[in-house]
């Protein structure tokens, strides 16, 4: 019995079901299904993984013998621009991962103030120019012309912090987009419960995986996974993709793999 805390397009539970495993999975994506051929391997959690202590109590599995998290955005939620989360094609500033739930990233800029978007562009996207972008946004917002679209938020934040004639690694609205992202989905308060719920129920022996693709959801589940007397860590070094992988699939080139086992 395995937990997959973000089934997605399924890819993960289609691998352990093909060696023999039965998953329970987690997504609050309404638009996510089980295929037909899985149906009956996979049980399938229409909620956070912050719940999952909760939904595996109902269903009556009290342990595991594996959990895998595979955090982030999917690419099938970044491929669809309605969802707002994509910096390549124009959509809605909505980024829920949940879309019938809660406030959307253009509330948050509609509605905080400058100090408070200030913290959030700096705590959640670490990004250095955040003073300066909150001040950009709160003055859009104040003469009318605030973006309601990601590719105009985007230039809004490229026109503050891009350097003329400076080459950047990545797109320079990148951090502000996860800092968005992740309050609207609170996923580090959702990583450390779905963590928590893992752990405690993992067998001797069982392993625990997750991957992160930035910092914060890394120094969280380092931090988790060393600290935990319960656990034995197996990757002293997270695992990054290998040259041949990041050629084959290039958006996971910022993924970190942790590995820690049940002691007995």
């Amino acid at each position: 019995m395995y937990l997959d805390a973000t089934f997605g397009a399924g890819g993960h539970s289609r691998a352990i079901v093909e060696r023999g495993g039965t998953v329970v999975a987690f997504d609050r994506d309404p638009h996510v299904a089980v295929p037909p051929d899985l149906a009956g391997s996979v049980t399938l959690v229409r909620e956070n993984f912050a719940a999952a202590a909760e939904a595996l109590d109902r269903l009556g599995i009290g342990a595991l013998d594996g959990a895998l998290f595979d955090l982030g955005v999917s690419s099938m939620q970044f491929d669809r621009a309605e969802r707002g989360f994509s910096l390549a094609a124009d959509g809605p500033l909505d980024m829920r991962m949940n879309d019938a739930n809660g406030p959307t990233a253009y509330d948050l800029l509609a509605r905080s103030s400058e100090a408070e978007l200030a913290d959030l562009f700096f705590i959640y996207g670490e990004e250095r120019q955040a003073r300066r972008i909150a001040r950009a946004v709160v003055a859009a917002r104040a003469s009318g012309r605030l973006p309601s679209g990601t590719l105009a938020l985007a230039k809004l934040v490229s026109g503050v912090v891009h350097v003329r004639g400076k080459r950047e690694r990545i797109h320079p609205a990148t951090r502000v987009f996860q800092a968005l992202r992740i309050v609207v989905n609170d996923e580090l308060g959702a990583l450390e419960s779905g963590l928590d719920a893992a752990i405690g129920r993992l067998r001797p022996g069982a392993r625990i995986t997750a991957i992160s693709f930035h910092s914060l959801e890394d120094r969280i589940v380092k931090r988790r996974l060393r600290d935990d007397d319960r656990l034995v860590v197996l990757t002293k070094k997270p695992l990054t993709p290998s040259d041949a992988e990041l050629a084959r699939n290039p958006r996971s080139r910022s993924a970190k793999l942790r590995i820690a086992e049940r002691a007995p």
